[in-house]
């Protein structure tokens, strides 16, 4: 039996400071996600990225206008 794909958005940040407000800033405006490691699929400065569902697309989006992060990327994953 095959398992869906599971669509999320992963934010990766340059510092632990920068990805540590954005987990206050996200979670404050009641964008539902957390921080993780980052993938090793995926490069980033820091060691942490925040992962959201992706049906929280529209207001990541724009709540990442007033924060400092890397990359906004569209995963995949089984």
């Amino acid at each position: 039996m095959a398992h869906a794909r599971e669509h999320s958005l992963l934010v990766t940040f340059a510092s632990t400071h920068d990805a540590l407000a954005a987990e206050k800033t996200l979670g404050g405006q009641g964008i539902e996600g957390r921080l993780i490691p980052t993938p090793t699929t995926v490069s980033s400065e820091c060691g942490l990225a925040w992962r959201s569902p992706a049906s929280f697309k529209d207001a990541l989006a724009q709540a990442l206008a007033g924060l400092a992060y890397e990359d906004l990327f569209d995963m995949e994953r089984c």
